[in-house]
């Protein structure tokens, strides 16, 4: 058992108590998620779910304003529409969801918000010096501050890892409550980039730290390292949540990101989440994919299901 203390404004100290992850038994447990099966009946309402916690993300530097405006547009219109009249021909056909948000760089967030408006979804920006957060905590707010007044509703940070790596917790909750104050209204998914931790004792640790820090969501990776999400890192966090839920009665999210690319992996990832934490966090409140290429997938399953064959992939945009 490790336990540390970290100092609140005002002096107050919180305790943080950390157990030690069983390692063997995180991955035995993760794999037994990898044997679930979803009754037919149920796979398709398990594939809209999953879509309606996709994150749809594009963060590379050749991002452009025209490229952001198709994403904004699959965003709220998955389905081509030759699909959709395949679907609906001859059958009562539930609507296909959009997807919880998108994703992109501060800059970008006024273009989001311009062809998002009235949509509903969400627009999310990383901030913070994404991915490698090595940058002054001045310039870290600055850049969340312009995606929040840009129209930012969730703002991604990534944490500290040098600070963390080097056992400068109080530090790594400092900057968390900073960015976190600076969000204002705006939810803080705060990633842990799990794959540089090096141990799955660190990820419970940082995980334990950005929620007492104030975290809405944690969130496995940037995408930008390997490995990024994997089932038993997310088991890992999920318990985290788990605990912090039953002592504080305060409900954080998760998101995995990186590495999901099938909507086989989503399901599992589904079964993981229900029996872990149960039905309430089976919603994109509370659980989310940072997975664009995962969106492709979940719609070619939910054509085969409805029609009984399989979608012509390059009909899809790669966004």
């Amino acid at each position: 058992m490790r336990n540390i203390s970290i100092r609140a404004e005002g002096g107050r100290a919180i305790p943080i108590v950390v157990p030690p992850v069983d390692e063997v038994g995180a991955h035995e447990r993760a794999d037994f998620f990898t044997k679930r099966s979803v009754k037919k009946e149920s796979k398709l309402n398990a594939l809209y779910l999953a879509l309606s916690m996709c994150d749809l993300t594009s963060l590379e530097g050749a991002d452009t304003v025209g490229r952001i405006r198709q994403m904004c547009a699959k965003a709220k219109y998955p389905v081509p529409p030759e699909m959709f009249a395949a679907l609906t021909a001859g059958q009562s056909f539930e609507p296909i969801p959009t997807v919880a948000a998108v994703c992109v760089y501060p800059s970008l967030v006024p273009t989001a918000v311009e062809a998002l408006r009235g949509s509903g979804i969400g627009i999310a920006s990383v901030a913070t010096a994404f991915p490698s957060g090595q940058a002054p905590l001045s310039a870290k707010l600055d850049d969340t501050h312009f995606a929040v007044e840009s129209g930012a509703t969730e703002i991604d940070m990534v944490i500290s890892r040098g600070e963390f790596l080097s056992g400068h917790y109080q530090a790594v909750f400092d900057e968390i409550v900073a960015i976190k104050k600076a969000c204002g209204e705006a939810h803080l998914k705060v990633i842990l980039e799990t794959g540089e931790l090096g141990s799955y004792d660190r990820v419970r640790l940082a995980s334990e730290i950005a929620m007492e820090a104030g975290a809405d969501f944690i969130k496995t990776s940037t995408g930008k390292v390997q490995p990024a999400a994997t089932l038993p890192v997310t088991l890992v966090m999920l318990q985290a949540i788990s605990d912090f839920y039953q002592r504080t009665g305060k409900k954080i999210g998760m998101k995995p990101a990186g590495g999901i690319r099938t909507a086989k992996q989503a399901i599992h990832y589904l079964c993981m989440v229900n029996e872990t934490m149960g039905a309430d966090w089976l919603t994109p409140d509370l659980f989310r994919f940072g997975a664009s290429a995962l969106v492709n997938d979940l719609l070619k399953q939910i054509f085969k299901e409805a029609t009984g064959r399989y979608y012509y992939d390059k009909a899809f945009s790669l966004d």
